[in-house]
């Protein structure tokens, strides 16, 4: 290692992340997002189990999706209700491809400090996520 980089580069998770959804979308293949449910999570918790939730990331499945830096946001439908998903990126524990399996694992970041989500009002949630422990990948076909 170079002793002249910076003690602070920005994390590649989020590009490996938009790499992997733009290769399952080149490819045919549908992207989906294994993420660690949080309070910094915006998701229908009654889907959620263990802790987590298995996202479709398609854009047929997504209306505006956004996988930014920080925070990944769309909108998706869940039993017919329509509802405004974001979480950060820190909270992503996987990216694959539904048909295959194949993509990428991560690390997720501690809970700890909640990052601010524009627009989030923590107290309008349906509730925090059940207790989980530690948090172990799956993979999920």
């Amino acid at each position: 290692m170079s002793a002249n980089l910076p003690s602070s580069l920005p994390s590649t998770k989020p590009y490996l992340v938009r790499a992997i959804h733009e290769w399952c979308t080149d490819n045919g293949f549908t992207p989906h997002v294994t993420v660690q449910v949080d309070e910094r999570v915006r998701v229908p918790r009654e889907h959620a189990r263990d802790g987590r939730i298995v996202l479709n990331i398609g854009y047929e499945a997504t209306g505006g999706l956004q996988i930014g830096n920080d925070l990944i946001r769309f909108k998706a439908r869940f039993g017919g209700v329509a509802h405004d998903i974001s979480f950060p990126v820190g909270c992503v524990e996987a990216i694959y491809a539904r048909e295959n399996g194949v993509g990428m694992a991560f690390e997720t970041e501690a809970p700890g400090a909640p990052e601010s989500i524009p627009g989030d009002d923590p107290d309008s949630g349906p509730g925090k996520p059940p207790p989980g422990g530690r948090p172990k990948l799956q993979r999920v076909k």
